[in-house]
């Protein structure tokens, strides 16, 4: 199992360096970051940083939108960090969230975001595509390699996922609701003639190592409002328990009101008192180190390859340190030279 973490890039743009240093050292594979260019800084110059930084830690966003971004010029941006850097970016895709609700606007269709997969993974992948109308290809950059995720939760979004997405991003660690949304996910990449092992499955969430669980609870409560945006829009879409969408999934956001997207993503948000601390402890992972290492252990049994940790609390580095130090030793499997 591979393990990334999930950054905010807050100035100083060399803090957020420094932390996806800590992360390689302690064996982290991927370094994603928030792709919300009016609320943090931008990702892709910090990107190149990073890897003029490291060895073999990828990047990449968790999740960038083909509304603010040009399909095309994400590609470019993608190619040329790989010719720089030799493929080393992931590209996390979705709808849109807090980019474009922050500019007024409305996450794309379920058609804009296929198209935009598309156009993407052929440009980054040395490939030819067609797109409105021309057909382009990057003749600087034949040998870049990038696999692009696909952030879904509805049963369309995860349909898509499997029948495009080289990989599938589930923002909340709930075993149950994973369970159903790989098999979602896993049952459309089968149905579009695909291997269903090759969509690659990354669980991303909230975590933090310790015993005062109440405090965990506070400092992760933004995650659950996070997280309720894309759920109202699926309530929206499909109305309450359609499409067979998990009621875990959909009961807890009742009580939500307004959303304030200059606290989005951050601990203390005042606009989260309405997530339940059962959802809390279902979405996140939090408490001692045994606790972490059995609900991963669990989330691999479901076919999940990576675990990305959201680390935006107050115990930031330390979470990092005891990951490396303590859990992704007791999940990963030891090899011996001789036997």
């Amino acid at each position: 199992m591979e393990f990334g973490v999930v950054l905010q890039c807050n100035p100083p743009a060399w803090k957020v360096v420094e932390l996806a240093k800590q992360a390689e050292l302690g064996g982290f594979t991927h370094v994603w970051t928030f792709d919300s260019h009016l609320l943090w800084q931008e990702p892709y110059v910090i990107y190149s940083q990073i890897l003029s930084n490291t060895h073999r830690i990828k990047v990449g966003p968790m999740v960038t939108n083909p509304a603010t971004r040009d399909h095309t010029v994400t590609a470019s941006v993608y190619a040329t960090l790989n010719e720089m850097f030799g493929n080393r970016t992931v590209c996390g895709i979705g709808r849109g969230d807090s980019a474009v609700r922050v500019t007024n606007g409305a996450p794309v269709t379920l058609a804009e975001l296929r198209s935009a997969v598309r156009t993407i993974q052929d440009l980054a992948n040395g490939r030819e595509t067609d797109y409105k109308g021309s057909t382009l290809r990057f003749p600087w950059s034949p040998d870049s390699r990038l696999d692009v995720y696909v952030a879904a939760y509805g049963p369309k979004a995860l349909a898509l996922t499997g029948e495009v997405g080289d990989g599938f991003i589930l923002q909340l660690a709930d075993l149950s609701i994973a369970e159903w949304s790989i098999n979602a996910v896993r049952a459309a990449a089968a149905a579009a003639g695909r291997d269903p092992a090759s969509v690659k499955i990354c669980v991303a969430a909230p975590a933090y190592v310790g015993d005062d669980i109440a405090h965990q609870r506070d400092q992760c409560r933004w995650f659950g409002g996070m997280v309720g945006n894309h759920v109202a829009d699926i309530v929206a879409r499909y109305g309450e328990g359609g499409m067979a969408v998990p009621k875990e999934l959909t009961d807890y956001i009742k009580g939500r009101k307004d959303y304030d997207y200059n606290d989005h993503g951050r601990a203390g948000n005042t606009h989260t008192s309405f997530v339940p601390d059962e959802i809390i402890d279902r979405f996140c992972i939090l408490g001692p180190v045994e606790a972490h290492i059995e609900k991963i252990k669990a989330l691999k049994a479901l076919g999940v390859d990576q675990v990305a940790l959201y680390l935006q609390h107050d115990a930031n580095e330390d979470t990092l340190k005891r990951y490396a130090n303590e859990i992704m030793p007791a999940i990963r499997e030891h090899v011996v030279a001789k036997k």
